[in-house]
């Protein structure tokens, strides 16, 4: 039996664009009516309706742990303005999850911007730190008494390379490079704050950030092999790392987000191996990985770490439950080398809009009929359930 420590939390992943549907005042919303995406999110999974019922399918997988985002759009439709209405609503979602013994891991920001943000150039703008001070301070202000676990950003090196170097997400700004660095070092600053503005508000606060990270490695062997690791390191510097490094000393937590394997070579650049099995989104089944995500981010940086997203897309639900023993069995064993690892939050509760492959990736231990939002929780999702139940397998 692989039992996992005491007080471990259980829990899955969202985000408001996601799952909420009709997000009208962000830039992806905008981006979806402007046809710059190539799909539309529209109702979504209706989270924001379905709440109830979305949270009550966690805790049937005993879930104690849920983490979800904040639509700062909603909450802040308008500079300055924020909305009693909105914020009622996400007090109440708060409360629905406390009701049901799940601690809210809350994400302040997940790829999404208001509009009005957008249109005064975004993280670019050199305020960009005090407006999402701003906002950080109107929601400890409000709901601090309700959560302790906080995520500033998801993934902030991913949305600023896809918005400013990809040129696929907004701004739609490719190989800007001044984008990119002002961007992300403005993002650098307002975690900063965040973090500052959460533990003087509440006691016992517990603030990070969300690490999106491969485990890479060389396609060859020998000499080459050795020529492609001195590629490597530099590569992911700027891929996953820079981030993190300004902002080291403003962690609590390290949030790991772990999903497959890269190699590289000099032809390919770098690649998920089609001769490995692969997801439906076509991403190498790495498990291993996670065991040295994990490892080294210890050694790195000594703080407690949170898996707070590791997922698969597969509709027939039939590599998932293998990818989630096999992921938890890696992680089982770099705890027990002492990775002090406190919790591990499936990607997602539910199939959702994966941004610009639309509703096309399935990703839930909940299965959702997008044309009647009926849910369905699939055998994976109980399979979860078991392991969560016995803390271990």
């Amino acid at each position: 039996m692989k039992r996992f420590p005491k007080n471990f939390f259980w829990g899955s992943a969202t985000s408001a664009h996601q799952i909420e549907g009709d997000n009208f005042n962000n830039d992806w919303w905008e981006a979806e009516q402007k046809g710059l995406v190539p799909h539309k999110s529209g109702k979504a999974c209706d989270s924001y309706n379905r709440y109830e019922e979305d949270f009550d399918l966690a805790k049937a997988m005993h879930n104690n742990a849920h983490r979800f985002s904040i639509e700062w759009s909603r909450v802040e439709p308008e500079e300055g303005k924020f909305s009693d209405e909105e914020m009622e609503h996400y007090r109440k979602v708060l409360q629905a999850l406390r009701a049901r013994g799940l601690e809210p891991f809350v994400t302040l920001h997940h790829f999404t911007n208001p509009i009005w943000f957008a249109k005064i150039g975004g993280w670019t703008n050199k305020k960009a730190p005090e407006y999402f001070a701003r906002y950080t301070q109107k929601i400890a202000d409000s709901f601090g008494e309700l959560v302790n676990y906080w995520v500033t950003i998801n993934e902030p090196m991913v949305v600023i390379s896809q918005g400013y170097l990809k040129g696929c997400w907004p701004p739609f700004r490719k190989k800007d490079l001044l984008g990119w660095f002002r961007a992300s070092s403005n993002m650098a600053k307002a975690h900063k704050r965040a973090y500052k503005i959460l533990h003087k508000k509440i006691a016992d606060a517990k603030v990070g950030a969300s690490r999106a990270i491969n485990w890479y490695t060389p396609a060859h062997k020998g000499l080459l092999r050795v020529a492609e690791s001195l590629v490597i390191s530099p590569a992911r510097f700027f891929k996953d790392r820079w981030f993190f490094e300004k902002t080291a000393k403003y962690h609590d937590f390290i949030g790991i987000q772990y999903y497959s394997r890269s190699k590289f070579s000099f032809t390919r650049g770098f690649f998920h191996d089609e001769r490995e099995e692969r997801s439906d989104f076509g991403w190498e089944i790495y498990p291993e990985g996670i065991y040295h995500v994990a490892k080294e981010i210890q050694r790195k940086y000594k703080k407690p770490i949170f898996i707070t997203e590791n997922g698969i897309s597969d509709a027939d639900d039939d590599q998932r439950p293998e990818f989630i023993k096999n992921h938890l069995i890696w992680l089982h064993k770099a705890i027990e080398e002492g990775a002090d690892a406190r919790g591990y939050f499936y990607w997602s509760l539910l199939d959702n809009f994966e941004w610009s492959e639309g509703f096309t990736q399935r990703f839930g231990l909940v299965e959702v009929d997008f044309e009647t939002q009926e849910r369905k929780m699939r055998p994976s999702g109980k399979l979860y359930g078991k392991i969560v139940e016995n803390n271990g397998f």
